[in-house]
């Protein structure tokens, strides 16, 4: 009885409000007030009151057993270790050491490399034997769709020429 009475006096109360913000011309304050206001009744109709009492008691419960409990402390400590451990290995990968993922990469690295070298000694050879045909005046004849892309085709001729 007690409940229902603070409940209906708490939207009584923001009901008031809304209308003083209305009667104002603050339309969107007198909506906000007038949906907060309606909780409280809303709440105690549906019978969530009591809910919300036990939802209280228990995080109350659960807050006093994290305090004073020492293997709580020891669980939270483990957790900051767990994420710690978790930090520092993501770090470590990172900044390309010499662990799990440095195997991985390098046979893919190896190869862009002799690639590259492959290339600069084709252009060292061509350069040697002569000037080598500007874009320009020897242009291609049958685009494919990866040269027809406009901007690409610039970003794809400084790759090739890097021998990437």
């Amino acid at each position: 009885m007690l409940t229902g009475a603070i409940c209906y006096a708490l939207t009584l109360g923001g009901l008031v409000l809304a209308g003083l913000h209305g009667w104002r011309r603050r339309w969107r304050t007198a909506a906000r007030w007038a949906g907060l206001a309606l909780l409280p009744a809303g709440v105690y109709l549906t019978g969530l009151v009591p809910v919300g009492t036990a939802i209280g008691r228990a995080v109350g419960h659960w807050a006093t057993r994290l305090v004073f409990d020492p293997r709580v402390w020891t669980g939270i400590g483990l957790l900051g270790i767990a994420v710690l451990l978790l930090a520092l290995s993501r770090l470590g990968a990172s900044g390309g050491g010499s662990g799990d993922q440095g195997r991985r990469v390098e046979p893919k690295s190896r190869e862009p490399r002799q690639a590259a070298a492959q290339a600069g000694a084709a252009q060292a050879g061509a350069a040697q034997s002569g000037p080598a045909p500007s874009p320009a005046v020897a242009p291609k004849k049958g685009k494919s769709a990866a040269e027809e892309l406009g901007d690409f085709s610039d970003i794809e001729e400084i790759l090739r020429k890097r021998g990437i």
